[in-house]
């Protein structure tokens, strides 16, 4: 693996690193400060400090749950790093030679680069060659602009459920996280119906309900962060995509003239 390729898998683990530190050292740095306030408790914080890991066996079951909703979220967030960028789905050297085959109206050439490069490119392109027929006006344009549209659409959806993955670990998180509240207060009304009445009664079933809804935003508040991101670096390089193969067709229909330098005719 290339170096490049391997800081492309890290960088997310390093970003979801540093959120669980910063969480753990704002949790812990919370409770230290509202315990330095009261001189009754200074002497107990030591012992009562929040921690991710105290949150999480305060949750309950609940928390088992969220913990494998946080790991899909992380495995799609890591998948979307290395699978989204332009130099993967729209390289520009295999665009460049493409322009040029499509200057010479070597189609053959052309979609058998497109077999030999599979991405997001080369199929949007290999879906407009096939409709190349040299016979009509423009080499049958119209007929080679709706199937790349086609093929366009398609390639978006298909990578887009990638990025819905993280909208719906988004969405779904924090519902768990309240339905975790809503036992942990049952809980709570239920030891005070049988008459426990005292605070240290009440603690279990009220901090079992702070600690899933601190667990659902957590996992949710980086999930919907990184659906935005992902959304709309992907919106951009289908953007490239459609310029990219819209310049190539015209090209190839002769509505664009290269100059010997490559640059195209005015």
């Amino acid at each position: 693996m290339k170096r490049h390729e391997l800081f492309t898998v890290m960088r997310p683990i390093f970003y979801i690193l540093a959120v669980f530190l910063f969480s753990q050292w704002w949790l812990t740095d919370l409770v230290v400060a509202e315990g330095a306030d009261d001189p009754r408790t200074a002497s107990t914080v030591e012992s009562d400090e929040i921690t991710v890991l105290s949150v999480y066996k305060s949750g309950g079951w609940v928390m088992h749950v969220l913990l494998l909703c946080s790991v899909a979220t992380i495995a799609a967030i890591v998948y979307c790093f290395m699978r989204f960028s332009a130099k993967k789905m729209c390289p520009e050297g295999i665009s460049d030679a493409m322009v040029r085959l499509m200057q010479d109206r070597d189609v053959s050439g052309a979609y058998a680069l497109c077999n030999e490069n599979t991405n997001s490119f080369t199929n949007v392109l290999s879906a407009a060659l096939l409709k190349v027929n040299f016979d009509r006006d423009r080499a049958n344009k119209e007929s080679m602009d709706q199937a790349a549209s086609e093929e366009l659409d398609y390639e978006e959806t298909a990578q887009m459920q990638w990025v819905n993955y993280l909208n719906v670990f988004a969405t779904i998180a924090p519902m768990i996280g309240l339905f975790g509240t809503v036992l942990g207060m049952m809980q709570s009304f239920g030891d005070l119906s049988a008459g426990k009445s005292e605070p240290a009664d009440l603690a279990g079933g009220i901090n079992a309900a702070m600690g899933t809804t601190a667990g659902g935003l957590f996992v949710g508040i980086p999930a919907m962060f990184f659906y935005f991101f992902f959304r709309n670096r992907l919106t951009g390089i289908m953007s490239l995509i459609q310029k990219r193969t819209s310049f190539a067709l015209d090209v190839l229909s002769g509505e664009v003239k290269i100059s010997e330098e490559g640059a195209p005719k005015g």
